[in-house]
């Protein structure tokens, strides 16, 4: 019987093969991501009790009627079962319990009362159990299911209770860890798939900061000196084109800044936006101001610190009606403040606020935030307005290298 059973176990194998070549092949995908089990690839195993059944066609069995209606009991109890497997709500559910319970009684009431090829019906029963069972009771579960197996088979059959219970141990365990590790890869590309989607969104919400941080400020100076450029026209012809010409060089430069924005690789300069902020608060009839002191700053911290400095400005050409902006750098070895402070009206009312704070400051907050740094803005108490922002100083490898 045993002989039998592992015969049509190695056929079943190259048949299901063979079907998931020809499956992958009308599909376009390999066999192995055909997708998750389910219920109907339990269905062939009941394949297994059409020795019992054949033999109740045959009038080899005593009292066939009550071998067929345990037949199509166990049946109907065993798809139930397994159906309900894949689903960890219907599999932890009571009623499924008290399927599996129903199983095993049939299973063990058919065994002993026909023996011979319903034995088998317990390796039936374990790929039912091991389908449902999980965690730390399936290993009892299973242990006792198979000694309970290989006793009753040891009544029925002698010696080849040996292999029912090894044969109902293996079942159940094989099932068990195939459908763990089933659920383990489905839940490895839902995470894959998360993680995807985070970092797609991740590098819109980039592509959005960085476009509204390099047009803003840009906008703004064109804005700016276009104003200039018609205020000197009837005057001073002369200073006017200067003006249109620097209106054609801040436009080709956001176009070069763009491009990098859109590959990732646009790293700001601190220095590059202080000439920037010069150049635009000046066209703006703003006075500058700028003070700097301390070490050199890694390219990292440059770059945020960048990144707020061209904000700040945009934010003061556009809103603060100033006459002077102070930009002040204050570097150390552990940290660096950057204080840029205008003296124009200021904010008169929570209305005016985001005005002068503006998403951009939102956005820079947080990614001030994920370098351990912080940034602050609001009204001082003699008029204007400040926006403050504090840096650790991380070294980047190529100075500690070079150290």
């Amino acid at each position: 019987m045993s002989e039998q059973y592992a015969a049509w176990k190695a056929d079943f194998r190259a048949k299901h093969t063979k079907a998931l070549r020809k499956a992958g092949k009308r599909t376009g995908r390999r066999p192995e991501h055909m997708g998750p089990p389910n219920g109907f690839a339990m269905l062939p195993w009941l394949l297994m009790g059409m020795g019992s059944f054949s033999n109740l066609l045959q009038g080899k069995t005593s009292n066939p009627w009550v071998g067929g209606i345990g037949i199509i009991t166990f049946n109907s109890l065993y798809i139930y079962v397994v159906f309900r497997a894949f689903h960890k709500e219907s599999r932890e559910a009571p009623r499924t319990r008290w399927a599996l319970v129903a199983l095993g009684a049939v299973t063990c009431a058919l065994a002993l009362a026909y023996g011979g090829s319903w034995l088998l019906f317990f390796m039936l029963l374990g790929l039912a159990t091991g389908s449902i069972t999980r965690g730390r009771y399936l290993g009892p579960v299973v242990l006792g299911l198979s000694v309970l197996a290989g006793l009753i088979a040891g009544l029925r059959d002698g010696w080849g209770a040996i292999n029912i219970a090894y044969g109902t141990f293996i079942s159940a365990m094989v099932t068990a860890a195939i459908l763990a590790l089933s659920e383990t890869v489905k839940e490895l590309r839902e995470t894959r798939e998360e993680l995807a989607r985070t970092a797609v969104e991740k590098e819109r919400l980039r592509f959005s900061r960085d476009l509204h941080d390099l047009l803003g400020h840009t906008l703004s100076v064109i804005v700016v000196k276009s104003e200039a450029a018609r205020r000197l026209a009837p005057r001073d012809l002369g200073a006017a084109l200067e003006q249109v010409s620097d209106i054609e060089s801040v436009g080709r430069q956001a176009l070069t800044e763009i491009r990098e924005a859109v590959t990732g690789y646009r790293e700001g300069s601190l220095a590059t936006e202080m000439d920037r902020a010069r150049s635009a608060l000046s066209a703006a009839g703003i006075e500058p101001v700028v003070r700097q002191s301390g070490p050199p700053l890694p390219a990292q911290s440059e770059a945020l610190l960048g990144w707020v400095v061209r904000e700040s400005v945009t934010n003061a050409v556009r809103h603060s009606a100033a006459s002077r902006c102070e930009i002040e750098v204050e570097g150390s070895p552990e940290r660096v403040r950057l204080k840029i402070t205008d003296n124009g009206p200021g904010v008169r009312s929570e209305q005016d606020a985001p005005a002068r704070t503006g998403t951009g400051l939102k956005g820079l907050t947080e990614r001030l935030a994920a370098a351990g740094g912080s940034l602050e803005a609001g009204p001082v108490e003699r008029g204007g307005f400040r926006v403050t922002a504090v840096l650790p100083v991380v070294e980047s490898a190529e100075t500690e290298h070079a150290r």
